[in-house]
C-alpha cells in the first residue's frame, strides 16, 4: 500500500480523476467503470479507491463495501447486457494473469459455450477426496 504504487496505478489514477474511464457508479469507498477490453458488451471492472495489491490487503469496511458495489453492479450488467451467466473473478499475481497490481473484480456478462475463461483443462488429477481432507485441514490450520 505504498504511495510510490499509487502514484503509478493507473486505477488510482482513475480514482483520483487523472485518467480517463467511463465510470458507471463511485461511492466513498469504491469505484466502478467500463474495462477497456470487451469480449461481451458489459465487461465492468469494480475496484477500491484506496491502493490495495490484491484482495488479501482488504480490510473490512472496504471489502463490504466492495462487495456491496460488485452485487450492485453485477445486477445492473445482468438487467442491460444479453447474458446467459456472468462471470466475477479477481486474479492475484503473474501466474494469474493480474495486469494491473491494484484489487479489481471484473463483471463479465457470459453466452453459453463461449470459450472465454475456460477453468480446467481437462482432467483434474489432484481431487482425491484424501487429498481434499488435507487442503480442508492446512487450510483450517492456517485461518486459526
Amino acid at each position: 500500500m505504498a504511495d510510490d504504487d499509487s502514484a503509478s496505478c493507473v486505477f488510482c489514477a482513475i480514482s483520483r480523476r487523472e485518467a480517463l474511464a467511463d465510470i458507471i457508479h463511485e461511492d466513498e469507498l469504491t469505484m466502478s467503470f467500463v474495462d477497456l477490453r470487451q469480449f461481451h458488451p458489459g465487461h465492468v471492472l469494480v475496484i477500491p479507491r484506496a491502493h490495495l495489491a490484491d484482495v488479501r490487503e482488504l480490510d473490512g469496511p472496504t471489502g463490504a463495501a466492495l462487495m456491496a458495489s460488485v452485487a450492485r453492479v453485477t445486477s445492473a450488467v445482468g438487467r442491460t447486457f444479453p447474458n446467459e451467466g456472468i462471470s466475477l473473478w479477481h486474479s492475484i499475481g503473474p501466474a494469474a494473469f493480474q495486469e494491473v497490481p491494484h484489487l479489481h473484480i471484473h463483471v463479465h456478462p457470459r453466452r453459453t459455450e463461449d470459450g472465454f475463461l475456460r477453468i480446467y483443462p481437462g482432467t483434474l488429477e489432484n481431487s482425491a477426496p484424501e487429498l481434499r481432507a488435507d487442503i480442508a485441514r492446512k487450510m483450517r490450520a492456517a485461518l486459526s
